[in-house]
């Protein structure tokens, strides 16, 4: 820990140097709008993080029951929603009607979340497709609910943006490559980045992957580069994730504290 500490405390002094100054820094983005600054994957979140400057957002897709698509992270509503259990489980009339712990806002559904970011032009966006619970969504439930994700969401990108399908679950990120080969995807991956991370995106057609930071080198990121991946770096809790993005040389951060990264970076700026 001390270790650690150490070479936090001399990178955060390194960044004021001008050689540091001229480097190019990793672009980070808003995980489910920004989890530890504002309510999760809410529209306050979203809002609040894109007038704050921030213009990436990272969020999770969910379908009902009828086949609607819905923003939600867990495979349950208790811990962020006033509800209980799978989201799937309900129709989308009962879904309305649910509303969020903190700030008692309406579930949010990808069609309004799409509305808010329909005339903001430039945006990255990365949509995780919530597939890896096989009970929930099992085989024959993919091609559907991937198709809904597509059609969707392509059908509203607003212009100069880059929108990435995103997930833990290679079927949807098959079934979307199936859809238009040219579609953006990225694997994630709830560990360090290596070889059988970058082997698997290559079998299915993705030259962007996400790897927790923690037992990621350098090496490995400088090698994933090399073979053409963009490497997106998580998670980002506060600024000792950020100065660890940084010297890993990671291209992007996943970020549960935009405005606090983005507040330090202007705060640096001659």
């Amino acid at each position: 820990m001390k270790l650690r500490l150490s070479a936090v405390l001399l990178l955060a002094a390194l960044l004021s140097q001008p050689s540091f100054a001229q480097e190019k820094k990793p672009f980070h983005f808003a995980h489910r709008g920004g989890a530890y600054e504002f309510e999760e994957n809410t529209l306050f979140a979203f809002r609040s993080s894109y007038d704050k400057g921030i213009r990436g957002f990272e969020t999770d897709i969910r379908m009902t029951k009828d086949g609607q698509l819905v923003i939600l992270h867990d495979d349950s509503l208790d811990r962020t929603h006033n509800g209980k259990g799978p989201v799937e489980n309900l129709d989308s009339e009962a879904a309305k009607g649910i509303t969020s712990k903190k700030q008692n806002e309406p579930l949010l559904f990808l069609a309004t979340l799409l509305d808010f970011l329909a005339d903001k032009p430039g945006l990255y966006v990365e949509f995780e497709m919530k597939t890896s619970n096989k009970t929930l969504y099992p085989d024959d439930k993919i091609e559907d609910y991937t198709k809904k994700v597509y059609e969707q969401i392509t059908a509203r990108k607003p212009a100069n943006s880059t929108w990435v399908f995103t997930s833990f679950d290679q079927r949807p990120l098959k079934a979307i490559k199936k859809i238009n080969p040219d579609a953006e995807i990225m694997l994630i991956k709830g560990g360090p980045l290596d070889k059988e991370l970058m082997e698997a995106a290559k079998g299915i057609g993705s030259h962007r992957i996400a790897c927790k930071m923690e037992g990621t080198t350098r090496l490995s990121v400088q090698e994933a580069q090399k073979q053409g991946f963009i490497v997106t770096g998580w998670p980002g809790h506060d600024l000792n994730d950020y100065f660890l993005g940084l010297g890993l040389g990671v291209n992007a951060i996943c970020s549960d504290v935009p405005v606090m990264f983005q507040e330090y970076i202007d705060s640096k700026k001659p």
